[in-house]
């Protein structure tokens, strides 16, 4: 049973400013994000268009937070985003509990993504990493494999996009340091994504 020191409720006021003070921070990343990410949103709505009309499928992965947003996109794109439509190949590779436990205890955790790429990757797919950091290993080692392979390679990043922009054909950086906006803007941007690439193949 978990036991927690009793400390004092933290005061309404206290709470508003909190509230307020994030609100705020969101509004900044929002307005920085919307003043860059044109071009590279295009970009990566062109790369993902010729990848699908040319029968391929797109991998997106990440950790943590960024695992839950490919997981997201991807079943926005295989279900629906808003309206009934046909289906758009998408496999969030975080989700396969065995294969990520045997990857990660036979050949290291850095390796999770990568070796899901080598295996499903084909021609015309398009391989979408997600790092808030931008220097996540194992996102990095599965861009590099997927450039290798000859995929398209987009990302969305935070920061200054780290060691991304290297391995990336298409990069939507968020610039902000914190990485709860970033997460915010990505998932922003992975709907708009989806919405934009359905209009784009003629599907509602």
């Amino acid at each position: 049973m978990l036991t927690l020191n009793r400390k004092p409720e933290l005061p309404l006021t206290d709470v508003q400013g909190l509230l307020q003070h994030e609100l705020q921070e969101h509004r900044a990343a929002f307005e920085a994000t919307a003043g860059m990410v044109s071009e590279p949103f295009v970009q990566s709505l062109r790369l993902l268009e010729q990848g699908v009309r040319a029968g391929g499928k797109v991998l997106l992965f990440g950790n943590g937070g960024s695992a839950a947003d490919a997981q997201h996109i991807a079943a926005e794109l295989v279900i629906r985003y808003k309206a009934d439509r046909a289906p758009i190949a998408a496999i969030a590779l975080s989700t396969d509990t065995s294969a990520l436990t045997a990857c990660g205890n036979d050949l290291g955790f850095d390796a999770i993504f990568e070796r899901q790429i080598d295996a499903l990757g084909r021609p015309h797919d398009v391989a979408l990493g997600i790092s808030t950091s931008g220097n996540s290993p194992n996102v990095l080692r599965a861009l590099r494999q997927a450039k290798a392979l000859g995929l398209h390679t987009l990302g969305l990043s935070g920061g200054t996009g780290g060691q991304m922009p290297a391995l990336c054909d298409a990069l939507i950086v968020v610039p902000s340091a914190v990485t709860a906006r970033i997460q915010e803007m990505h998932i922003t941007i992975g709907h708009m994504l989806c919405k934009a690439l359905e209009q784009r193949l003629g599907l509602v």
